[in-house]
């Protein structure tokens, strides 16, 4: 498989648009091509620079000509979750029409826009980006020929790398922020660059208080890096 990540600036993508005129960005959660439909549905995470950048981005999204459907999943603060239905763009047209396929998520920020496209074939893959500077702009960020073997790998490692992420989702928010400014800070370096109390200083709390904090989030994170582990020795 010949996987290719690039950067792609799009005129008839309505999120783009958004990115290029309010301080919002998308990543993609989920997403389903309809084939009779010529659609794109997709369920989005959206981040805002603040609450008002946040509400005038999913306004002039939900607003967009290219908008098929939109709908307001969740919201909260600066972070909202939405459903969407676009029509096919003019550049995907071309990777479909070249028997490419989506490999990864989206991710959608300052009018432009990170792709992660599959080919079964490198005469495929040579094709369809010829075809796309015609009328597109874009960069290949990277490139690379999957083979078989590491295909094999990458899907008998896909559960451990789910446990991970879900040893994640399972830190308080609390936890996560004391983490990572333990390791931004050099807290876990030898020799240290930060300490216990620099940590509490930063988080207006006490020691013991960053402590516990500490030692919640690195135990739930050990414990799903173990997991993993267990989860790789077994697919071996």
């Amino acid at each position: 498989m010949i996987d290719i990540s690039m950067d792609m600036e799009q005129y008839d993508c309505p999120f783009i648009d958004t990115t290029a005129d309010h301080g919002v960005a998308f990543s993609a959660v989920h997403w389903e091509f309809d084939q009779s439909r010529r659609a794109l549905e997709t369920r989005m995470v959206v981040e805002g620079g603040d609450r008002d950048q946040l509400t005038n981005g999913l306004d002039a999204l939900r607003e967009h000509g290219n908008m098929n459907d939109y709908t307001l999943l969740r919201r909260r603060d600066d972070v909202a979750h939405i459903r969407t239905v676009i029509d096919e763009t003019a550049a995907m047209e071309t990777i479909r029409d070249n028997d490419g396929y989506i490999t990864g998520p989206f991710y959608i920020e300052d009018g432009s826009e990170v792709w992660h496209v599959g080919f079964d074939r490198a005469r495929q893959a040579d094709d369809t980006l010829a075809e796309l500077e015609r009328d597109n702009e874009f960069d290949v960020l990277e490139r690379s020929d999957t083979t078989l073997p590491d295909l094999q790998q990458l899907v008998q490692n896909a559960g451990a790398a789910m446990t991970l992420v879900q040893g994640c989702e399972e830190l308080s928010e609390t936890e996560r922020e004391t983490l990572e400014t333990a390791v931004s800070s050099g807290y876990f370096e030898s020799p240290r660059d930060a300490t216990l109390g620099t940590l509490a200083d930063e988080f207006d709390v006490s020691k013991p208080a960053v402590s516990k904090n500490l030692r919640r989030g690195q135990r739930k994170m050990i414990e799903r890096v173990v997991d993993a582990l267990d989860e790789i020795d077994d697919a071996e």
